[in-house]
C-alpha cells in the first residue's frame, strides 16, 4: 500500500505547493491590510481553484479520501511497523481536517472578494499559514512512507 500513499501524498504536496506560490505573497506586510494587488492575485487564484474549476477541483478531495484509504489499508494489512501507518494516518487527517474545515472555506471566502481589505487580508494570512502546517503533515507522511514504511 506505500506506493498508493506515497503517490496520494505526493500529489497532496504538489497542490499545496502550487497553493503556497500565491500564498507567500501574504508575507512581509505585517499589520496593514495587504496591497490590492496582492489581494487581487491571491483571491484571483482560489476564485478559480475553489469556484470556476468544478468539477475538477473535486480531484483534490477524491485524492484526500484515497489517500486515507490507502493508509487505513496498509495498517489493517499489519506490516511489521505498524506506528509508520498510524502516524501517516494521524498527520494526513490533521492535514485534511484542518484543510476541510477552516482552509477551504476560508480561501472560497476570499475569492468571493466579499469582504472588506483587512478581512481578506487576515483571510489571505491564515490560509497561508494553514498551508505551511498542512504542507509540513504531508511531507512528514511521505518522508514516514519513503524511510520506515
Amino acid at each position: 500500500m506505500a506506493p498508493f500513499v506515497t503517490a496520494g501524498a505526493g500529489f497532496l504536496l504538489a497542490v499545496l505547493w502550487f497553493d503556497l506560490m500565491f500564498d507567500v505573497q501574504a508575507r512581509g506586510h505585517a499589520g496593514a491590510p495587504l496591497p490590492e494587488r496582492v489581494l487581487t492575485s491571491i483571491a484571483g487564484y482560489y476564485r478559480r481553484v475553489t469556484t470556476d474549476a468544478r468539477p475538477m477541483n473535486r480531484l483534490v478531495a477524491a485524492v484526500m479520501l484515497a489517500t486515507t484509504a490507502a493508509i487505513v489499508a496498509e495498517i489493517a494489512g499489519g506490516q511489521k511497523r505498524s506506528w509508520a501507518g498510524w502516524a501517516s494516518l494521524a498527520l494526513t487527517l490533521g492535514a485534511i481536517a484542518l484543510a476541510a474545515a477552516h482552509t477551504v472555506p476560508s480561501a472560497v471566502r476570499l475569492g468571493a472578494r466579499r469582504d472588506p481589505p483587512e478581512r481578506q487580508s487576515a483571510l489571505a494570512r491564515a490560509v497561508l499559514r494553514e498551508h505551511l502546517c498542512c504542507a509540513a503533515a504531508i511531507a512528514a507522511v511521505l518522508v514516514v512512507q519513503l524511510a520506515w514504511a
